[in-house]
């Protein structure tokens, strides 16, 4: 059967070239879209492409992109950008990618907290704090990071803090038992997200309790109630998934030697000996 690709196709194939970090499959797969397809590039195929140049650090090219494109850049296309920008650590390009995404959504968060966070990383804190503040004068709220996993087909939710949950302090206790244990083997929290007005100790402690780390906790302290010890662990994330909590899933999945999965806001992460199947490209 010889099915030509349609539009929504070269999404997918785009996309997937994003997510394995082929930069240059992808950049021959949409320069032949037309040529080779007769397919006309949308909006959704130039927000992969900036994706693409973007997560492999070319975020200067992943503008010029922007700047040649036929119709207006949507907040895709400006997400896309910004959370490059986040990951290579280009704060000019990123205000200018937040700015732009503020213009379309107001009431979207993820323009303040990611420029926050990109301050926070290069210890501009006052420039941080000053995000913050406008945010706050916005009436913008950020949506609050949660997770779930089920056990013993119930599902527990949980939320930064342990607050939600009747065992919290169980299951920090369990959390902190864990952090120990990382901490022995290379975990160093980065703790260069949270503000800089507080307490090196406090910044850990923000750290430490996020909610897919209380996921995880709850589910060594109900290893009981598994059918097999080998079973994946997998939690669900309405965010997307920090650098942080990142790093603690590799290296509890090697120290543990169980295979973990967080399914975030962006994609699935399957954390199997120290490493992810994204490869760090999230």
């Amino acid at each position: 059967m010889n099915v030509p690709p349609d539009s929504a196709t070269m999404v997918a194939i785009l996309s997937a070239c994003s997510h394995a970090g082929k930069v240059e499959e992808g950049i021959k797969i949409f320069d032949s879209m037309f040529d080779t397809h007769g397919i006309v590039p949308q909006l959704d195929h130039y927000a992969c492409m900036v994706d693409i140049l973007g997560r492999a650090g070319r975020v200067v090219e992943a503008k010029e992109l922007i700047n040649r494109m036929p119709m207006q850049p949507d907040s895709v296309v400006w997400s896309a950008l910004l959370g490059s920008c986040r990951k290579h650590g280009d704060a000019n390009l990123a205000k200018l990618a937040a700015d732009r995404l503020k213009e379309l959504q107001p009431r979207n968060s993820l323009g303040y907290v990611q420029m926050s966070n990109i301050y926070c990383s290069g210890g501009s804190y006052n420039e941080a704090g000053i995000i913050r503040k406008e945010m706050k004068g916005s009436r913008v709220r950020k949506e609050p990071g949660l997770s779930w996993i089920e056990i013993g087909n119930m599902v527990h939710d949980f939320a930064a803090g342990g607050s939600r949950h009747p065992q919290r302090k169980t299951i920090c206790s369990r959390l902190d038992f864990l952090i120990g244990q990382l901490k022995e083997i290379g975990y160093v929290p980065e703790t260069s997200l949270a503000l800089h007005d507080i307490e090196e100790e406090h910044k850990e402690e923000q750290l430490y309790h996020h909610s897919e780390k209380l996921a995880l906790a709850f589910a060594l302290m109900n290893e009981g109630n598994s059918p097999s010890g080998k079973t994946a662990i997998k939690i669900m994330k309405n965010i997307r998934i920090c650098v942080d909590c990142h790093n603690f899933m590799k290296l509890a999945s090697d120290l543990l030697h169980k295979e973990i999965v967080v399914r975030d806001s962006n994609r699935f992460h399957q954390f199997r000996n120290g490493m992810c199947s994204c490869n760090d490209y999230w």
